[in-house]
């Protein structure tokens, strides 16, 4: 009888472990850094600079988001470090971030989705369009209607597109608008 309940008890306890280890599997996600890069053309219509993005660390308070365009020549021309508090800090607040598992699947989703085709505005600024409140260096709106340069935009939260382009005549990339 002794070791009838001896072999119960230690199916329970397996049982109970396996359980347990299998819950914690399924609550759990494989945690891969974000690094990626594109060729576009940007600084200039005629070669490719890189876009490159990178997203560290492993809990939401030490992720960090590195954006960084390259020209042809390989000098970096932007830098951008947004830390993954921030990204969390400006989110929709009907989305409910409260478990650090949603946050980690969020700012991945911001760094795997942060190339896509819309981001890439061909050209920045369209020769009809008209500068606004929005746009906070209209000498530089007007450069990029003639240069026909091409633009970029990323989201630094819910209400807050930061949209960037090369200035020609201060050789360097500038933010020419930023919105919504």
């Amino acid at each position: 009888m002794r070791k009838l309940s001896l072999l119960i008890i230690t199916c329970v306890v397996v049982l109970f472990a396996c359980q347990s280890n299998q819950k914690e599997k399924a609550e759990s996600i494989e945690f891969k850094n974000v690094n990626s890069s594109i060729g576009k053309s940007f600084s200039n219509l005629k070669t490719l600079d890189t876009f490159k993005i990178e997203l560290t660390g492993r809990k939401p308070e030490d992720m960090v988001l590195n954006f960084s365009i390259k020209n042809a020549e390989g000098i970096e021309i932007y830098n951008a470090k947004l830390k993954g508090t921030e990204l969390l800090g400006s989110t929709d607040p009907n989305i409910d971030l409260s478990k650090e598992k949603d946050q980690i699947i969020f700012l991945k989703t911001i760094a795997n989705d942060f190339f896509s085709d819309d981001n890439f505005l061909e050209p920045a600024v369209m020769p009809d369009d008209k500068a606004d409140n929005y746009t906070p260096d209209k000498a530089l709106y007007e450069e990029l209607k003639k240069s026909g340069l091409n633009g970029f935009k990323y989201r630094l939260g819910k209400e807050n597109n930061i949209y960037i382009a090369w200035s020609e005549k201060e050789k360097k990339v500038k933010i020419y608008y930023n919105c919504c």
